[in-house]
């Protein structure tokens, strides 16, 4: 089917908005740090919206503008129009758009995450390729927002009894459905209280709006039922954390990039650099995949979380896996990258995984030999002896690699990149000056 012009959208948002008696358009945007911010219009100004964009004061917002520069105007995207599942449809039906941030003269605006995905993408596209991705992105259920009780105590695909979080997990999919995301397995993670609802793959784009819409979909259906969805990385001491595996592929056209019948993994030349372009690079970029304080106290080994640099096909160990190849799903060939977690900024996120992939191409790195072992099992020398490198082990550690980073300074562009890295190094001082409860059980009775 032919993609529809801008025009051809636009108008089939009036007319969807006519039949579907829309009165309020919820127009969609994100900050830097990934949380998305929205400000509502009525059906009246929704054509004018789509052809000038409707102004609003970029001040407040995470890594958007100084007070000097604050006037910011939301675009909205045509081609995400949709009605929002959770709202009533009678009388008064809410919809929502997804925004590309443009300054007042309406050229894009650098600082917009969106945008700097786009530019990635098309970096991609001038070398012919289509990147694809498909993330997993795991979430808790609990009792509210202030403890981590949990709703049940199943584990990895268990089937629970008809309970509160089979039924919210259904309603969620349902929701996502309706919002044009296509859906292909939700279930039971592997600690308590924890869950999974995988996206279908598609391109980067799409699929960074999805995150957003995916995160808000869960958290609107958990409040439905009275209980607190939370994407934090780790939450609970001594179980499992929260990570969003991400498999990711590219296409020239209609052909998998990746795919090559005579390689023993059936992964091309294209694919084992892009492979060597991530190991190599994700100590850089790791502050952009895994961005909060907490998000290292996930990355820690003994918990399925990756911490080594090194790929193989079968080992869930490993920072990068590759999925088994079976006959005639050459187009299902792919990587799975496995340290980011789910509360990190889609747009950036991927951007920087493609840019160190694309680089490895660019380079021709070649990807070290596949590490079919468990390397959680590995003493230090023998990990040493095989060259296994760890990601940074703190948000500090991680953003002084980040700082260092030609490859994501020119993924994220001067102004996300400079933004983003003052913002984390502001969230790490105000962390270490904190007095813990874990500090005061510990050194309060002895000290």
């Amino acid at each position: 089917m032919a993609k529809m012009t801008r025009e051809e959208a636009k108008a089939n948002v009036l007319r969807q908005a006519q039949l579907q008696n829309v009165k309020f358009i919820r127009l969609w945007f994100t900050d830097i740090l990934g949380f998305l911010k929205s400000f509502a219009i009525t059906v009246e100004e929704l054509e004018g919206a789509m052809e000038e964009g409707m102004g609003f004061d970029g001040s407040s917002i995470e890594g958007f503008a100084r007070i000097d520069e604050s006037d910011m105007v939301a675009l909205p995207d045509p081609t995400t129009f949709r009605m929002l599942p959770w709202r009533p449809r009678e009388n008064a039906a809410v919809a929502r758009m997804f925004c590309d941030v443009l300054k007042p003269g309406g050229e894009p605006f650098d600082g917009d995450p969106r945008y700097v995905l786009k530019q990635n993408l098309k970096r991609a596209a001038d070398l012919g390729y289509t990147y694809y991705v498909g993330p997993e992105l795991e979430y808790f259920y609990f009792k509210d927002d202030k403890c981590t009780e949990p709703l049940d105590q199943g584990g990895y695909f268990d089937m629970t009894p008809r309970d509160a979080a089979t039924e919210m997990r259904k309603e969620t999919v349902l929701s996502l459905e309706e919002l044009g995301i296509g859906i292909e397995y939700s279930h039971h993670e592997v600690a308590a209280s924890q869950h999974e609802i995988d996206m279908r793959y598609t391109d980067a784009l799409t699929m960074a709006d999805s995150v957003m819409n995916y995160r808000v979909v869960v958290k609107e259906v958990a409040l439905k039922y009275g209980v607190y969805a939370t994407f934090m990385p780790k939450p609970v001491f001594g179980i499992n954390g929260s990570g969003m595996h991400v498999h990711q592929s590219l296409f020239k056209g209609d052909r998998n990039a990746f795919f090559d019948k005579d390689d023993p993994y059936h992964l091309s030349k294209e694919a084992r650099s892009y492979v060597a372009g991530v190991l190599k690079y994700a100590p850089e970029f790791t502050a952009v995949t895994n961005q909060w304080i907490n998000s290292y106290k996930r990355l820690v080994p003994g918990y399925e979380a990756p911490v080594y640099l090194s790929w193989a096909r079968r080992n869930r160990s490993d920072l990068i896996r590759v999925p088994e190849y079976r006959p005639g799903r050459e187009k299902a060939t792919r990587i799975e990258l496995r340290s980011p977690d789910p509360a990190c900024n889609p747009y950036l996120a991927f951007s920087v995984m493609l840019a160190a992939g694309l680089e490895g191409i660019a380079q021709k790195l070649e990807a070290p030999v596949p590490v079919e072992e468990n390397v959680y099992e590995m003493s230090e020398a023998e990990r040493r002896s095989k060259g296994i490198e760890t990601l940074p082990a703190s948000l500090l550690e991680a953003i002084h690699l980040t700082e260092k980073s030609d490859l994501v300074r020119k993924a994220l562009g001067e102004h996300v990149f400079n933004a983003f890295v003052e913002n984390k190094k502001i969230e790490w001082d105000q962390y270490r000056t904190q007095v813990t409860e874990y500090e005061l059980k510990k050194y309060l009775p002895v000290l």
